[in-house]
């Protein structure tokens, strides 16, 4: 699942690591009494970038479906989280990873899992032929 695209998706996925980790723990450490919940949400958003990445390098078949339902997830809460934001952004002081639909990591986070789901269901047809 490494190759072509899934490589490029492995690199994306990782920098969201990255940048989700960083934002959480900064957050989470200096101003959680302030945006608990926004904050957490972002730890969440770690955890789902660092399963599926650990999953798209794993590669086979069981982590190529667990990494399909991540990304299923993460696109539901990308969603959820987006429009909160937009419907009552009183209740996210600060930015989040998922904020406005990842608008301050340039939409990626919206972006990155229906990629991912594309080429996820695309390897699995192209084993199962």
């Amino acid at each position: 699942m490494v190759s072509g695209p899934g490589l490029l998706l492995v690199w994306l996925y990782g920098v969201m690591v990255v940048g989700a980790v960083s934002r959480s723990a900064f957050q989470i450490s200096t101003e959680f009494d302030r945006a608990p919940l926004p904050y957490s949400l972002s730890a969440v958003a770690a955890l789902a970038y660092a399963f599926i990445t650990y999953s798209l390098v794993r590669g086979g078949e069981r982590a190529r479906k667990a990494a399909l339902v991540c990304c299923a997830a993460e696109l539901a809460g990308v969603l959820a989280v987006g429009t909160w934001t937009l419907v009552r952004p009183e209740s996210f002081p600060d930015t989040t990873v998922w904020s406005q639909f990842g608008m301050g990591y340039l939409f990626i986070p919206v972006i990155l899992p229906i990629t991912g789901m594309l080429w996820l269901r695309k390897r699995g047809e192209a084993t199962t032929r």
